[in-house]
């Protein structure tokens, strides 16, 4: 007998006029970096709860996915969870050490809208 595994659905923040600015960050992308971010995400979607070096907590609720990507960049998507589903609602590409703290705020404050 096996076990069907059953992804955690993932969508994407939008806001009131209707952009998703996660997906259009990631259209952006050469293809190569779009399928490493896609696998890592999906990684998360199959596997969570999963750690580093595929993904690390944050706080408050948020979670970051961690790309090393094919062009020598570092990507993060950060995301939390509402219902049952995983919420992408941040992205960027890593430029410095520490996660900029006007990206989290952002995240953060778009996680509360849409868990509200």
């Amino acid at each position: 007998m096996t076990d069907k595994l059953t992804p955690i659905p993932l969508v994407f923040w939008r806001s009131t006029a209707g952009r998703e600015p996660v997906r259009e960050w990631l259209n952006e992308l050469p293809r190569d970096d779009q399928r490493t971010i896609g696998r890592d995400i999906a990684k998360v979607q199959f596997g969570w709860p999963i750690g580093l070096p595929v993904c690390r907590p944050l706080s408050r609720g948020l979670w970051e996915v961690r790309s090393s990507l094919p062009s020598k960049r570092e990507a993060r998507v950060l995301f939390g969870f509402d219902d049952g589903m995983l919420i992408a609602l941040h992205a960027f590409i890593k430029k410095t050490r520490e996660t900029p703290a006007d990206n989290l705020t952002l995240a953060r404050q778009r996680l509360k809208e849409a868990t509200s």
